[in-house]
């Protein structure tokens, strides 16, 4: 791991942080719920103000960061959260995570307007794995994949995400097949065009079961102006969503098991972005690490905001007969002390693996 990478790494996390609770801040005073303290990092506090009734510090550990409100479980102060109508509390619990999710739109955009490499050549069929959709269907090896489902194939890159998009459905490869006894595709010889409808399946080791290759490959220069990449942003971010959906529908469906790093394999990972393609592409990583973070906080479990929306929307079930304040903090303190536990043990084999020298991208 290089200082590079754990630079990175930190300004990352710490942007990210600070965006997630930025959302909390911005909604907690518009509903006009008492903010303690907004602090960059974990105590102890190395320095800090006060302004308006409202600490702003910055801590030794920069692994995160935390706004803290008046009342989060105690509805006896005016000011607290736990005082506010429901629908108050879930818009300052679930902003946070809301932000994370909006973020990338603009951080995929900006990376969009930076000219890049893309890549470009003939996505070539190597293999085909025997008793796989791909086979049923009749892909053959030599086939060129000239589209899926209407979309230009112009890398392997653009193959395998429109693949891993559409998992679970049926896609219609458009390819070029060489003529029998004729010159191949690659070496100028004509071929018939085909479009063969394969299933694609919920495994993220291989969901039509084939192995390509670029032949004819160069790369261009590619950009966008601005207004154009933000629509290219969403896109990117929707796809990201659906990606991350298909992945986890996969863990159950016996295609694949879960990657899971904690802060130490995040910073292995983000100096592997940096060694191997560059600073410009940490946008493109930032972008999914807001995602990721925005949808673990959304999570219900305990200590989380997720965790922290059930109590309220259980509240709104009782028909606003809320928990005891004591039992949902005593809740909220055993879930913190089961996340800090698989912390370490995350980072136990995120330290392993780096020692051993493997990448958390295999």
């Amino acid at each position: 791991m290089t200082w590079q990478g754990i630079l990175a790494f930190i300004g990352i996390l710490a942007f990210l942080v600070v965006v997630h609770e930025l959302g909390h801040f911005l909604t907690a005073k518009l509903f006009g719920v008492k903010v303690l303290e907004a602090g960059l990092g974990y105590p102890p506090r190395l320095w800090g103000f006060r302004f308006r009734d409202t600490i702003y510090s910055i801590n030794l550990l920069p692994l995160g960061g935390f706004v803290r409100l008046m009342g989060e479980e105690d509805p006896t102060h005016p000011q607290s959260l736990a005082r506010q109508p429901p629908l108050a509390r879930l818009v300052v619990l679930a902003s946070g995570s809301v932000l994370n999710l909006l973020l990338p739109i603009l951080l995929f955009a900006i990376a969009f307007s930076i000219p890049r490499e893309v890549p470009v050549g003939l996505v070539t069929i190597a293999e085909v794995v025997p008793g796989s959709p791909a086979e049923e269907a009749g892909l053959r090896p030599g086939d060129v994949v000239l589209a899926l489902d209407g979309q230009t194939i112009r890398n392997v890159q653009d193959l395998g995400r429109e693949i891993r998009l559409r998992m679970g459905e049926t896609v219609t490869f458009t390819i070029k097949r060489p003529e029998a006894g004729g010159a191949s595709v690659l070496g100028g010889g004509g071929g018939q065009i085909m479009h063969i409808p394969v299933h694609a399946r919920f495994r993220t080791d291989g969901p039509t079961g084939i192995r390509v290759a670029m032949a004819l490959s160069y790369t261009e220069r590619e950009s966008y102006p601005f207004w154009e990449a933000l629509g290219k942003g969403w896109t990117a971010t929707v796809e990201s969503l659906i990606l991350a959906r298909n992945e986890v529908i996969s863990w159950f469906t016996g295609g694949g098991r879960p990657e899971v790093a904690g802060p130490v394999g995040i910073a292995q990972a983000t100096g592997e972005v940096v060694e191997r393609s560059g600073w410009r592409t940490l946008l493109d990583f930032a972008a999914l690490l807001s995602i990721n973070l925005g949808i673990i906080n959304l999570l219900p479990l305990p200590m989380l905001d997720g965790g922290r929306i059930v109590f309220v929307l259980i509240e709104v079930a009782r028909r606003g007969k809320r928990l005891a304040p004591e039992k949902e903090a005593l809740v909220h303190f055993v879930g913190l002390m089961a996340i800090i536990t698989l912390a370490v043990v995350i980072t136990y084999f995120d330290v392993l693996r780096i020692l051993r020298e493997e990448s958390l991208f295999r």
